[in-house]
């Protein structure tokens, strides 16, 4: 009796608790917070992470894992710690109000708030910043003691009070104007003698000649500003003025140093300078110059590269770049390449980033044809305006005018020895892709194109790749293989170039040296594609994870387990996981924790991140490479895993661990116990949150689907829910997912509407070729009648809601079933006939893939199968429809034409039905503009809950908003309330 009161207390207490949690509001938005960068030091010691709001400032807390140290720093981010874990240096961004309100004043980007510059040593207290620095770099590598920033603009000096020289300074003033009267008594001198060696009289003017027209004033150049080069260990400083660009060599052992002119002044030259900073020594590599650019420093930090144009018409269309040598001890730069040293119509590239071999011996340049300037004679309202489309094109024109300032800027790989200067040219037209193989230091390199085969992605999606080794001895090229629908990858030491075969479903790889090419997976039973891939194409492959030291074995994936095969074929393939993620139905792979990993090394440990297929749980788990022994599980968790960061001296981690609930760092030595970093879920505290669960079905062809069921917190199994089914394609994997309430760019936020009394499924969707409308029927009604029969769910109350392709799917379904109360469709294809010939305005390219191979799914061309586009067309069966239905669609939308939206909508409106269509002006296909957000999520709110919950139609919903109120009244109030934002 007493335990049966007490329950019923702890009962009591826990629903009065839930009560009065508050539902999440739209103003919750801007401050919700999540974590941001993070990093650890090399020595495991201290991590460093942000938490920031979505809108607003943010925090930097550097942590001691000893819990010996703590310092948060408010508005601070792109944080660094220095190679010898000493220090932490970071920016300071301004107060979000000081730039918010500097842009409602429209202040000149000059004028606007700048960033600080900020300095911890780690353990100390306290923080040293530097106000107005623009940019910041440290070495790559090295002992950690270098730091170079680089200050804004200077702003201008406030007047000062005058006050009375004293008798020192006058007489210093005094000496500084005797002295320049002397210069120009002796200017004057020179030049009078310079007259009479012409014959020129001093005493009589010499003859006029016709005036010259008179030049044009010179352009007044972009001043640099000042950088600051800190030895961080001694505080001391060394400056530069009139900075534009600076560059440290990969261990810090130089820095190279652009200046510029200064306006109005003969006197200072552009220049580029070599400094040393150990020594403190400066070299002068170069001066005068219009502009110079693509430096590059070998590994040594003994050479240095670059181009420069120094061309004295600074006016002239066409500016030729040369490529200039400096080595270190050299008095100046020397010229190693310009036009004249390449083939006719070629020079060299300003917009190529030139680099060294690993080894110093060769260097890489860029090359790029010499265009023809535009003819500036012709008056621009007198000349046609238009593209011309011709069918033997490589690319469309609209994709050809996305791409028009890359390829103007395209470079053509080539390289010069340290022997000569002799360019050997290696990447051209039909080789435009190039990369270099042992980090430049093998003899070739490989070169892909697609040129000649690209027409074929208007409806395969993707062009063909042929690829060769080409010599940088010579230029002479090797077919390795052409016409890959795939693409082809070099081996660390150069001594491979593999691929996967989409056709034959293997890998194979090309011997560099011999030339042969092997099947390397031939004898692996298990599929290496995805076998869930439902698209009417060539499944994907699973992926590598990476090779062997000494190229002697590349690691392959299957769907479960990894795999180490032979490059050669010689011997046969070795199960690293031993079957053990097959057998778990557990998805074992590589977590690279070392960004400068090239290849895996015998009886290294490797980290292993797992996912349960089943449990949808993550963990990790430890193998060692080479050894045949078994993974070892570390830890597998009820959560989600993401942000893996490795000390690079030590066994410390971070790791971004999720669930519903939350998502929080923290950290860890061994990865199976871990130490909470931050409580950043402490903020919903205050909110009624939301659980998630797993749900499994039989759909109607007989199949088990699974999706996700999203209750709110205080969910009561006695009361009635409304239910929104939020869909796409398969999101079931997502389970222990965290989701932030934030403003929609398409979609409704689950969080919001779970909070605020509805549930909320999202069913995974299965596909059969040739029927992507029934398939999504298949799913989603099966799901919604599987809902419908539980206690708590009202099956008059239920909506969907989808964008893109969910958009598609949800449109299809209005037409098919009557359901449901509500639809929301974002960016929707409703006639497929005239999509399929449509551009995708995004990326230029023709929609016809789409329908054919990928996500649309039909598998036949229009000729073909018209059947089945006009069938899949919601457009077609407008008339079938009775539910209400809410269209977005914007008019810059770049992936789905947002003519479909209209043709659906105006289809709708001609039959009488309820149909609205929201149009973000200047939008395209997801919201980008926060305030876009902020009022799409309004209004989707609006709409769901007038019809699955009765509450009152905004004016929107029973009036719209007429052109003439446009910024004036934006409907979201009730009857006779005005609301705007």
């Amino acid at each position: 009796m007493r335990k049966s009161l007490l329950f019923a207390v702890f009962l009591l207490y826990s629903l009065t608790n839930f009560a009065q949690k508050k539902p999440l509001t739209h103003d919750v938005y801007d401050g919700w917070q999540s974590a941001g960068e993070r990093a650890i030091s090399a020595d495991g010691k201290y991590v460093v992470y942000s938490i920031n709001p979505q809108e607003g400032d943010g925090t930097l807390y550097v942590k001691g894992l000893d819990n010996s140290f703590i310092k948060q720093v408010p508005r601070g981010y792109q944080a660094k710690f220095t190679e010898d874990s000493r220090f932490l240096i970071f920016k300071i961004r301004p107060h979000y109000k000081d730039t918010r309100d500097a842009r409602i004043k429209k202040k000149k980007p000059e004028d606007m708030p700048k960033d600080s510059l900020a300095i911890i040593e780690l353990g100390r207290d306290s923080v040293l910043k530097i106000p107005r620095v623009k940019s910041y770099k440290t070495p790559e590598k090295g002992e950690g003691q270098w730091l170079a920033y680089h200050l804004e603009k200077a702003l201008p000096d406030a007047p000062r009070a005058r006050t009375q020289p004293d008798s020192l300074t006058q007489i210093n003033n005094l000496a500084r104007m005797a002295d320049s009267l002397m210069r120009v008594a002796d200017s004057l001198r020179n030049k009078a003698n310079e007259a009479k060696t012409k014959g020129i009289s001093v005493l009589q003017p010499a003859k006029k000649e016709s005036k010259p027209t008179p030049a044009s004033p010179p352009e007044p150049v972009e001043e640099g500003t000042e950088l600051v080069f800190r030895n961080l260990r001694t505080g001391e400083d060394r400056k530069f003025k009139l900075v534009n660009e600076y560059y440290f060599g990969e261990n810090g052992k130089v820095m190279v140093v652009e200046t510029s002119k200064k306006n109005n002044d003969t006197v200072t030259l552009a220049s580029v300078l070599w400094f040393n900073t150990s020594s403190a020594k400066v070299d002068t590599v170069m001066k005068k110059f219009n502009d110079a650019k693509g430096y590059a420093i070998d590994k040594n930090e003994t050479q240095l590269a670059f181009v420069a144009e120094r061309d004295s018409v600074s006016k002239s269309l066409v500016k030729f770049y040369k490529l200039w040598y400096y080595k270190q001890g050299m008095e100046t730069a020397s010229l190693r390449a310009d036009r004249n040293s390449l083939a006719q119509g070629l020079a060299v590239s300003p917009d190529f980033s030139n680099t060294f071999s690993k080894d110093g011996s060769k260097l890489f340049i860029g090359i790029t044809p010499i265009r023809k300037p535009k003819d500036t004679t012709l008056v621009d309202f007198e000349t046609a305006r238009l593209d011309i489309w011709h069918y033997n094109d490589d690319y469309l024109q609209p994709q050809q005018l996305l791409q028009a300032q890359q390829e103007l800027r395209r470079s053509f790989l080539a390289v010069l020895h340290n022997s000569d200067n002799k360019v050997i040219q290696l990447g051209a037209p039909d080789a435009e892709n190039t990369q270099l193989l042992e980090e430049g230091n093998h003899e070739f390199v490989l070169a892909t194109s697609t040129k000649g085969d690209r027409v074929q992605q208007q409806w395969t999606g993707s062009p063909l790749q042929t690829a060769w080794l080409i010599s940088t001895k010579d230029g002479s090229r090797k077919l390795i293989k052409a016409k890959l629908e795939g693409f082809f990858s070099p081996s660390p030491a150069g001594k491979y170039i593999s691929w996967y075969d989409l056709k034959a479903k293997n890998y194979f790889s090309y011997n560099t040296a011999t030339g042969a090419i092997s099947n390397m997976t031939k004898s692996i039973k298990f599929p290496l594609w995805d076998e869930e891939d439902d698209h009417p194409d060539d499944p994907p492959p699973h992926g590598v994870g990476g090779w062997m030291e000494n190229d002697e074995a590349l690691l392959v994936y299957d769907k479960y387990d990894i795999w180490s095969v032979d490059p050669d074929a010689k011997s046969a393939p070795v199960n690293l996981t031993q079957s053990m993620g097959r057998t778990t139905k557990t998805e074992l792979r590589y977590q690279r924790t070392d960004n400068e990993e090239r290849f895996i090394k015998k009886n290294q440990v490797l980290l292993l991140r797992s996912f349960n297929t089943v449990n949808k749980q993550g963990g990790f788990a430890n193998l060692v490479a080479g050894t045949g022994q078994k993974p070892v599980t570390l830890t597998t968790l009820p959560n989600s895993i993401q942000g893996v960061a490795k000390a690079k001296l030590a066994e410390r981690y971070i790791v971004q661990k999720g669930d519903i609930k939350s998502s929080e760092l923290y950290s860890s030595n061994n990865l199976q116990q871990f130490s909470q970093l931050t409580d950043i879920a402490k903020q919903q505290e205050g909110y009624n949150w939301l659980t998630s669960e797993l749900v499994k079905w039989k759909m109607f062809d007989g199949k088990e689907s699974e999706g996700l069921l999203f209750k709110p917190e205080n969910f009561d199994p006695t009361k009635k829910y409304p239910v929104v089914f939020y869909f796409y394609e398969r999101d079931a994997d997502g389970l222990y997912n965290y989701r932030a309430p934030a403003p929609s760019a398409s979609t409704i936020n689950i969080p919001y509407f779970v909070s605020n009394g509805y549930l909320v499924f999202d069913p995974n969707i299965y596909y059969k070729d040739g029927d992507p409308g029934e398939s999504a029927y298949n799913s989603v009604v099966s799901a919604a009648k599987h809902l419908a029969k539980l206690p708590y769910v009202d099956s008059t109350k239920m909506a969907i809601q989808g964008q893109s392709w969910g958009g598609y799917q949800v449109a299809y379904l209005v037409t098919r079933t009557k359901m449901f109360a509500a639809a929301g469709a974002g960016a929707p294809v409703a006639n497929m006939t005239s999509a399929y010939g449509g551009i995708r305005w995004g990326s230029g390219m023709n929609r016809q893939f789409q329908y054919e191979k990928t996500q649309s799914r039909i598998g036949a061309t229009l000729w073909q199968r018209r059947d089945l586009y006009i069938k899949n067309s919601p457009l077609f069966t407008a008339d079938k429809v009775t539910t209400p239905l809410l269209i977005m669609h914007n008019d810059k939308d770049g992936a789905v034409p947002w003519y479909q939206g209209i043709e659906f909508f105006t289809a709708l409106r001609r039959l009488n039905k309820k149909v609205w269509m929201l149009q973000y002006n200047d939008e395209d296909h997801n919201l980008v503009e926060r305030r876009n957000r902020k009022d799409l999520s309004i209004r989707l709110s609006q709409f769901f809950d007038h019809y699955l919950k009765g509450a009152p139609a905004p004016k929107w919903l029973t009036q719209g908003v007429p052109a003439v109120e446009k910024g004036i009244d934006w409907g979201t109030g009730t009857e006779g309330e005005k609301k705007s934002f």
